[in-house]
């Protein structure tokens, strides 16, 4: 049934993933963030995702005192890392969403992780449709 929330997420998966390393440092990730103008990035150890790290781990970091250029993004990062398809309806994947209490969900298309969708980018989706 089409309506809104009916697109699949492949429509709004930012392209690309954007990765940082497990032991890159607080600060790195902070101005990986900003020249990328993006609020997540998937933090990787060799090929393998070890967790997503948000500007909001940042803060709660910052606010926790964590020392900029000691503390890594493996220190940061949710390993609770919710994964969906580019088939999945936005939706499904808002559902997703709030029952992990995530705002960000990897994109694995079967071969691997191909994107990542956020909160906002499915925000943009029911707003295209209203």
């Amino acid at each position: 049934e089409a309506g809104p929330g009916s697109e699949q997420v492949r429509l709004f998966v930012s392209d690309g993933l954007i990765r940082v390393g497990r032991d890159a440092t607080m600060r790195q990730v902070a101005q990986r963030m900003a020249a990328e103008t993006v609020g997540a990035l998937v933090v990787t150890e060799g090929d393998q995702v070890h967790g997503i790290v948000s500007e909001r781990d940042l803060v709660l970091a910052i606010a926790a005192g964590k020392d900029l250029d000691s503390t890594t993004a493996a220190d940061l990062d949710s390993r609770r890392v919710v994964t969906c398809t580019p088939e999945t309806t936005v939706h499904a994947a808002a559902v997703l969403m709030m029952e992990n209490y995530v705002r960000h969900l990897l994109v694995d298309d079967h071969t691997g992780m191909v994107g990542m969708v956020s909160a906002r980018d499915l925000l943009g989706a029911y707003a295209a449709a209203a």
